[in-house]
């Protein structure tokens, strides 16, 4: 590899990992602290909605994020093995979508929050919680592809060299640990084990080590082209 490919694949590599510390830190905002703070009760969500809108803002910017991020992962990975890298773009930008869709829930129950009036709370109070369900059904949805993409993600680390390949082994652990999760929570009357709960812990690992590898490192000039198949 010539140094100028070298020098292009750090600075490209840097670029997805300024993106993936955007996906990171408002995923971290908008999926774990809000609901941790809100809850999913009419009366507590009422009291925070400030935060919730907040938090739906924060949705909003993650999913941008994420439709670039693939992009620019491709730019790093594609040389690797090409078929890999087009599948890994299309399995996260198919859950753009499918979470713009789920958060519009969330917006219509902030707007229930914004303009309830006291005489009405029961009803409010209903059709909160069928906007909260729909949303968390449709992030179940979202979820599956949030694992699926780090399978082939995962694959191309592994072979290229270009992040440590101890985070490509822990991207493809937590994808199959979000795919389990997800048809776990499905199945009719099964009560998921404790352990369910840690499955995407390696995802997290993964990708937090991988993002935080790219900005201070950028892609490192490991493997060169090896399928372009």
């Amino acid at each position: 590899m010539s140094p100028d490919m070298a020098t292009a694949l750090r600075r490209d590599g840097r670029i997805a990992g300024a993106l993936y510390l955007v996906v990171v830190l408002t995923g971290m905002f908008c999926l774990a602290y809000v609901p941790s703070q809100v809850g999913g009760s009419f009366a507590n969500a009422r009291a925070h909605q400030g935060l919730m809108g907040a938090g739906i803002a924060a949705f909003l910017v993650m999913q941008v994020a994420f439709l670039l991020l693939p992009l620019a992962l491709y730019r790093v990975l594609s040389d690797v093995n090409h078929s890999a890298a087009v599948v890994m773009v299309a399995l996260a930008a198919v859950s753009v979508p499918i979470g713009l869709v789920a958060v519009t829930h969330r917006m219509e129950a902030l707007s229930l929050l914004a303009h309830a009036a006291d005489g009405t709370l029961d009803a409010v109070e209903a059709t909160f919680a069928q906007c909260i369900a729909r949303y968390g059904f449709g992030l179940d949805i979202a979820s599956l592809f949030w694992g699926l993409w780090l399978l082939p993600f995962g694959w191309l680390v592994l072979r290229s060299g270009r992040i440590p390949r101890v985070l490509g082994l822990l991207l493809i652990l937590g994808g199959v640990g979000y795919v389990v999760q997800v048809f776990a929570d499905l199945a009719p009357g099964f009560e998921p084990p404790a352990l369910v709960g840690y499955l995407r812990l390696p995802a997290a690992i993964g990708e937090i080590g991988s993002c935080l590898w790219l900005l201070v490192f950028g892609a490192r000039a490991g493997a060169g082209k090896i399928s372009a198949s």
